[in-house]
């Protein structure tokens, strides 16, 4: 059953690591069967207090995939470079 990747990100302080984060990830995500959805384009927001700096959605094949690509050496770099230079919230959901 596919699966779906929510992510924001708010927060950015050191824009140069996070174009080098999106890269790696980028890379991570394909070789886990992921393609995006939506990457960073503009937002509307219609109800409630919820309001992002960035949002981005992913697609996979399945859940299992996407718990792989989180989990795999590749992101796990991404990840390392990330850290401490942004406030991200991430989870998957099943679709349907």
């Amino acid at each position: 059953m596919t699966a779906y990747l929510i992510a924001t990100v708010d927060d950015v302080t050191d824009p140069g690591k996070i174009a080098e984060y999106r890269t790696l990830a980028a890379e991570a995500m394909a070789k886990n069967g992921g393609k995006y959805i939506a990457r960073g384009g503009d937002t509307v927001f219609l109800e409630g207090g919820w309001e992002p700096g960035r949002v981005v959605i992913a697609e996979f094949p399945a859940l299992a995939d996407a718990e792989a690509f989180y989990n795999s050496p590749e992101y796990g770099k991404a990840r390392e470079v990330r850290a401490g230079i942004a406030t991200f919230r991430m989870l998957v959901v099943e679709g349907q």
